[in-house]
């Protein structure tokens, strides 16, 4: 099965078909609303709004299974990311993406990229450390680790590139760039 064959289920019950995106670039991220890297969404916005007429999609699916970070309705989620930081990229249904009950997709992108590391600097330390008391092998397995993981999808149908949180918005921004 390829991305193109995939679907996730939009707010709104309709299913939203990844074919919909061929040729184009699009970046699959799952979010929270109550992170320590919820200002990632302003970021996400922005480069939403300068690559989007070049053929750039955003596939943005709200999950709270990581500290129940994102406890709210779907319609409260749109309204607080519509609100705070301008989102203008379709939200999905909150779902999960890790253990028995993770969507299709999640599973797919999990597959194709796993886990790499968090990078360097503060924020990936800190990661490590709370990942290390959550689950020890970590560093081994292609789960989602927390809030904000960020897969890039060229305009083939193939992941390209898997971000961690902690890594620089800067570094998806070229990522996504040198595929338009």
């Amino acid at each position: 099965m390829g991305f193109y064959e995939l679907s996730v289920e939009q707010a709104n019950g309709e299913q939203l078909s990844m074919a919909e995106f061929q040729g184009k670039v699009v970046m699959v991220v799952n979010t929270a609303t109550g992170c320590g890297f919820t200002p990632q969404y302003k970021d996400i916005e922005a480069i939403y709004e300068k690559y989007h007429d070049q053929g750039f999609e955003i596939v943005d699916v709200p999950c709270n299974q990581f500290a129940g970070q994102t406890p709210g309705s779907d319609e409260e989620i749109k309204e607080f990311c519509s609100l705070k930081y301008n989102t203008q990229f379709p939200q999905m249904k909150k779902s999960d993406v890790n253990g028995e009950t993770a969507i299709e997709l999640f599973k797919y992108l999990k597959q194709q990229k796993g886990f790499e590391g968090f990078g360097k600097g503060a924020k990936a330390m800190a990661m490590s450390a709370m990942l290390k008391t959550i689950d020890k092998d970590y560093k081994n397995n292609p789960e989602i680790k927390w809030n904000f993981t960020k897969f890039i999808i060229d305009r083939q149908g193939n992941v390209v590139a898997r971000f961690e949180p902690t890594m620089d918005m800067k570094d998806v921004e070229k990522c996504v760039a040198s595929l338009i």
